[in-house]
């Protein structure tokens, strides 16, 4: 692969650890935690979904659907807590990196290439969860659904990052762990590569597109090399 002119990250899921926030408070939520955060990241991506769908009217911001999601959760499991629901939140906002994350940021930039995050999170959300993660200067942009008021994967969203970086999509490498978000960004002719952390079967025929397929973000570095 020839160096792009910049690697293009979603945050969620791909950079954040976005079960942390559940397993943050397991003492408190017992052995059900895994099974309620991944329904609460089900219910928070239907929602950005539904959002984008319906129309600019009825577009709600990814901190809200995220606290939305929650709060259906919360009432489908019988849990009246709104003390764990505030501080549930709270850890959503400074969300962990994955442990590569760093190392593998840091050698992008020492190739000479841009760093970027293109996300649904709120510029606050992204900023914030950045800063707590020790990343905010290992990232030179972060682009937020907001700029256009809908949600991935909605071409207006990836054309966020062509537009930043003033080249067309095939001069980007776009990274997520959501085969969804991956699919989006190949439809939209950039390059692109998956994370799948969890041995995940091939979706949207990806495999056969020959899309790269990275265990985690540490393999980014040979991929550029």
């Amino acid at each position: 692969m020839s160096a792009p002119e910049a690697v293009i990250f979603d945050a969620y899921g791909t950079l954040f650890d976005v079960n942390a926030a559940m397993e943050a408070h397991a003492r408190r939520l017992g052995d059900r935690w895994p099974r309620l955060s991944e329904e609460w990241r089900a219910k928070q991506l239907e929602y950005t979904w539904v959002r984008s769908l319906t129309g600019a009217a009825h577009h709600e911001d990814f901190w809200l659907c995220t606290r939305d999601a929650l709060h259906y959760v919360f009432a489908r499991h019988g849990i009246e807590d709104a003390a764990l629901a505030r501080d549930l939140m709270e850890s959503y906002r400074r969300l962990p990196v994955y442990p590569e994350v760093p190392s593998t940021l840091a050698a992008i930039r020492e190739q000479g290439i841009a760093t970027a995050i293109l996300s649904n999170g709120t510029p606050g959300m992204l900023e914030a969860a950045a800063e707590a993660a020790g990343i905010t200067p290992l990232v030179d942009e972060i682009l937020s659904v907001e700029e256009v008021g809908t949600f991935k994967p909605d071409p207006r969203v990836y054309r966020l990052a062509t537009r930043q970086f003033g080249c067309p999509p095939d001069r980007l490498l776009f990274v997520s762990a959501n085969a969804w978000d991956t699919q989006a960004a190949h439809a939209f002719n950039m390059r692109v590569a998956r994370v799948n952390r969890t041995g995940a079967p091939d979706e949207y025929g990806l495999g056969a597109a020959g899309v790269a397929v990275l265990t985690d973000l540490s393999g980014l570095t040979d991929l550029l090399s």
